[in-house]
């Protein structure tokens, strides 16, 4: 299972909104959808989740074991 978890969390830290990082990245509606629900989303959407937050894939997602 996918958790979104750490992400929201370093959204908190850095004082941004899910809705300001979509807009400032460019990713649509549906990622966002997906973040929230815990469903996938490609690798290169949390690359640019990354590179713009300047943090290490550990603080956008977390794999949890079924």
């Amino acid at each position: 299972m996918v958790s979104y978890t750490p992400l929201f969390t370093t959204l908190t830290k850095k004082g941004m909104t899910k809705t300001e990082l979509r807009k400032n990245i460019g990713f649509g509606t549906n990622a966002l959808a997906k973040m929230s629900k815990g469903e996938y989303i490609s690798l290169e959407t949390i690359d640019k989740i990354c590179l713009y937050l300047n943090c290490k894939i550990e603080d956008v997602i977390e794999i949890i074991p079924d």
